[in-house]
């Protein structure tokens, strides 16, 4: 553990420094955590809840950290853990129409103030969003937030190497998007020219 952790760990287990210690937690954990939610589910005020209900399970567990991982990656497998959840409960809330709330998603990132994003970012977080959750996660963790394949492990419980393919097949899925999207570009461009 680093010292930063160690202190808001010391702090938050005395009454007295408590508030203190989550001030500190929130003021050094609360943007990466928020980024990675959002990238999970892309509707701000999605993200915004799923980023409370984060915060509150790490506030009510927090004396029971033991750590053997860094804060930050126990933090992160709560934040995984609780954005999965949100999207199981929407997705069965919409009784199949994931693709269609995907679509939404994509386009009121488009009309967001918070996203500043071009429109490369956007077709990439769109191609993200189509992705299965657990393969997006991977992807987000892996190429935005550049973690290791062990501290992606830890945080969501699965093995190295299966971490590893499952990177592969979401770059593979982003390519074939992508390449599919430049053919059907470049067929419009025919249509239109001729």
């Amino acid at each position: 553990m680093v010292g930063r952790e160690k202190e808001i760990l010391k702090l938050v287990s005395v009454s007295k420094t408590r508030n203190k210690g989550y001030e500190m937690l929130i003021s050094d954990y609360q943007k990466p955590l928020y980024f990675f939610i959002r990238r999970m589910l892309l509707n701000h005020e999605d993200t915004n809840d799923v980023l409370q209900d984060t915060f509150v399970r790490v506030f009510k567990g927090i004396d029971k950290f033991r750590g053997e991982s860094k804060l930050g990656t126990w933090m992160h497998s709560i934040a995984y853990r609780e954005a999965l959840g949100h999207i199981e409960r929407s997705k069965r809330m919409l009784k199949g129409d994931w693709d269609g709330l995907i679509i939404e998603n994509v386009k009121q990132l488009e009309e967001d103030a918070h996203y500043s994003g071009d429109e490369i970012q956007l077709r990439l977080q769109a191609m993200v969003a189509a992705l299965p959750e657990k393969q997006r996660a991977v992807f987000v963790m892996k190429y935005y937030e550049e973690k290791k394949y062990t501290e992606i492990a830890a945080i969501t419980g699965t093995s190295v190497g299966a971490l590893k393919a499952s990177f592969h097949h979401a770059v593979e899925k982003i390519k074939q998007d992508i390449q599919h999207n430049e053919m059907k570009a470049e067929l419009n461009e025919r249509q239109n020219g001729e």
